[in-house]
């Protein structure tokens, strides 16, 4: 039988549980007769470069297994495939982009006996300044958390989570919001930001649900800005945001749109599906059900059907 299925791994991601869930894949294919191939990655945007590799072989079901990143880095392969099915194992540590499919963040059996049905769906892509991202992208006070940890080509600084604590509670504490201008339909607008989220997805930061009612298929984004906030409401807003209440407050801007520009004075640090990056401007839109995706119809999925 011909392998048309590709199941490329990032060992890193989750601390090191994808490399070690790769004897689970072999299990389950060997379990449901699927002839697959399956690859590591060994640095960074080797995923894509897997990815175009298999495709150009006639390789169809091409599987990311590891975080948001990784799932980001497979798919920019398959931008101009109209023929070739992304699939998300999610193995990382974060796992927001696979709750939108209907998957749990761990696969139990029940979970790949449905990703084996290869029921499909088309999502929507969004881009920022030539790069896409699948969940969402963001701007602000968790940007600058990223852009803290990080070093050099996005390696993780030495410290693991209390380093990263730490530079959440120092951020919390000190930053600074920076004025921005948003382009939105022609219209202008001068205001700050806390937290800037602009979004396919609903959940960041491994459970908090920032723009709460994304919709995966809409041809929209979610936009969520929270403008200066004082110490306190700080505090306030993000104890609201794992359930998605602070959308509700008078500091907080939520809508949708299918195009903004956004303008800084400065380069300011931003993240792509958690990968960071810098600039001082951002063209973003969206591309609507650009690649199509295998999901769980009846999980807890964010699609329009």
């Amino acid at each position: 039988m011909t392998k048309k299925w590709v199941f490329i791994v990032n060992p890193t991601a989750g601390n090191g549980y994808a490399g070690k869930y790769a004897e689970k894949i072999t299990e389950m294919l060997n379990k449901y007769d699927v002839k697959a191939e399956t690859v590591f990655t060994k640095r960074k945007n080797h995923a894509t470069e897997l990815a175009e590799t298999f495709i150009e072989k006639g390789f169809r079901y091409i599987i990311s297994v590891g975080g948001d990143g990784t799932a980001n880095e497979v798919a920019r392969a398959m931008m101009n495939k109209k023929d070739v099915i992304l699939g998300v194992v999610s193995a990382g540590t974060g796992n927001d982009f696979a709750q939108i499919l209907g998957f749990p963040e761990r696969f139990t059996d029940k979970e790949w006996e449905i990703f084996f049905k290869k029921n499909v769906i088309g999502i929507d892509v969004g881009t920022c300044n030539g790069n896409i991202f699948l969940n969402g992208m963001g701007l602000g006070f968790d940007a600058q958390v990223a852009a803290e940890n990080y070093t050099g080509e996005n390696e993780i600084k030495k410290g693991g989570k209390h380093k990263y604590l730490w530079h959440i509670i120092k951020t919390l504490l000190f930053y600074k919001e920076k004025k921005m201008t948003a382009i939105v339909n022609g219209e202008r607008t001068e205001t700050d930001c806390f937290i800037h989220t602009i979004a396919n997805g609903r959940r960041f930061a491994g459970g908090f649900l920032l723009t709460p009612n994304a919709v995966a298929n809409d041809g929209l984004l979610d936009i969520c800005l929270i403008k200066k906030l004082s110490l306190v409401s700080r505090f306030k807003i993000l104890l609201k945001v794992p359930k998605g209440t602070h959308i509700e407050d008078k500091k907080v801007k939520y809508y949708q749109t299918d195009q903004i520009r956004l303008e800084f004075d400065c380069e300011v640090p931003h993240h792509l599906d958690g990968e960071l990056y810098f600039s001082s401007t951002f063209d973003v839109g969206v591309l609507p059900e650009k690649l199509n995706i295998i999901y769980n119809p009846d999980g807890n999925h964010f699609f329009n059907t």
